[in-house]
């Protein structure tokens, strides 16, 4: 569930924190950001090298620096996700020549993709202080939203007993900023600190953030991010050996789920056989059998956690 439920979380913060625009940009149709297709990295660079033609044919006086910048540095992630590093690298190197002091959002994103090339050429070391470069010059401009980018990057190349420090970090730029793409970030936030303190076994203080991101979800009127909140409440709940509340969350959730005629959840499935389990309820053979059918079907969870699919089909028998 963990690494689903971040891919989840991480998409849904991009979908709701992408600008709606950059800086100064050349017009409304030239939005890059919003062309963007993470699943699709190769037809992203071809959409935004055809916007780069309009920008190097554009006039004079509509000409935007800092747009160029900001353009080029997405062009080059584009380029680094299909493992063309030589030619992101290239790319970069073009936007850099490019940066003044008044191409502030332009530099910070160079950094950031730079960082995020070098990370994926698998120099950890010289990625982590290019992005923290990218946190100084965010913080020291107030460029709350890539400021927020970089901490998640560092928080993803620092060791784990400095990732929650981070993420700490994030929170609080995000709950006092005045940017509301960066407060829009703050349900997956409040998740990935809970989780982290429950990697700890710090089950209490992971609660405290769980339920922080509940309450947002429940405000932010997103029904499905809300029932994944609910849901890693109720899986702490069990962590805190407070089974009746766990139970009765799922089971709230698998009614929700079943009454709105919404795809079935394995994990929601897996958690009831858990709990049935510990109650040595005769249900939880069905419920095991539930959740494998539908978590055998996932190819990551079938490479990376077989041992957990094999004791769901052993218990289900």
């Amino acid at each position: 569930m963990r690494r689903n439920l971040f891919i989840l979380l991480i998409l849904l913060m991009l979908a709701a924190c992408s600008p709606e625009s950059q800086s100064g940009g050349i017009n409304p149709m030239q939005n890059f950001n919003a062309m963007w297709d993470y699943q699709k990295p190769d037809q992203t660079e071809q959409l935004f090298l055809s916007v780069l033609k309009t920008v190097k044919n554009s006039a004079e006086t509509s000409y935007d620096r800092n747009y160029h910048v900001e353009l080029l540095t997405q062009i080059a992630r584009a380029q680094g996700m299909q493992g063309k590093f030589e030619l992101a690298e290239q790319t970069l190197n073009s936007a850099d020549s490019l940066i003044t002091e008044n191409t502030k959002t332009g530099k910070i994103r160079f950094l950031l993709e730079k960082g995020r090339l070098l990370n994926s050429s698998d120099k950890r070391e010289d990625a982590g202080s290019i992005f923290l470069q990218a946190y100084n010059y965010g913080t020291a401009q107030k460029l709350d939203f890539y400021t927020l980018d970089s901490i998640h990057m560092l928080a993803i190349v620092e060791s784990p007993e400095k990732q929650l420090a981070w993420n700490l970090k994030a929170i609080n730029i995000a709950a006092n900023s005045d940017d509301m793409r960066c407060k829009s970030s703050l349900g997956t936030l409040y998740s990935k600190v809970g989780w982290r303190y429950h990697d700890l076994a710090d089950y209490a203080k992971a609660m405290e953030y769980f339920q922080d991101g509940l309450e947002y979800r429940q405000n932010s009127n997103d029904a499905k991010a809300t029932r994944i909140a609910k849901w890693t409440v109720g899986r702490c709940y069990r962590s805190l050996k407070e089974y009746a509340k766990a139970k009765e969350i799922m089971l709230a959730l698998e009614k929700e789920i079943d009454e709105n005629e919404l795809p079935k959840d394995g994990y929601v499935y897996e958690e009831l056989a858990e709990l049935y389990q510990l109650e040595k309820d005769s249900k939880a053979k069905k419920y095991f059998g539930l959740a494998y059918q539908i978590q055998s079907q996932d190819s990551w969870i079938v490479k990376n956690e077989a041992e957990k699919l094999a004791r769901m089909k052993k218990i289900a028998e």
